[in-house]
């Protein structure tokens, strides 16, 4: 069973949607990095503190009908 004393460090998570999504929904994601990549995709960046803040997460993404392609955690030596 997990430790659940110690407070975990936020995790870096870049998240791939198919589309472009405007900026304005930053703050509605909570202030993401929201970056638009050349293959007509978007790169959302965001530092999330747990399991139930990354369902969160992806429960907006769906809600808002986006289509999901990746969900990658990128750890200190990936940057």
């Amino acid at each position: 069973m997990a430790n659940t004393q110690n407070q975990a460090q936020p995790t870096q998570y870049h998240i791939r949607l198919q589309g472009y999504l405007d900026s304005e929904w930053v703050d509605w994601f909570g202030g993401v990095t929201i970056t638009l990549l050349d293959d007509g995709t978007t790169l959302l960046i965001c530092q999330i503190v747990d399991q139930s803040a990354l369902h969160g997460l992806l429960r907006q993404i769906r809600d808002l009908g986006l289509r999901l392609i990746s969900v990658n955690s990128v750890h200190d030596s990936q940057l």
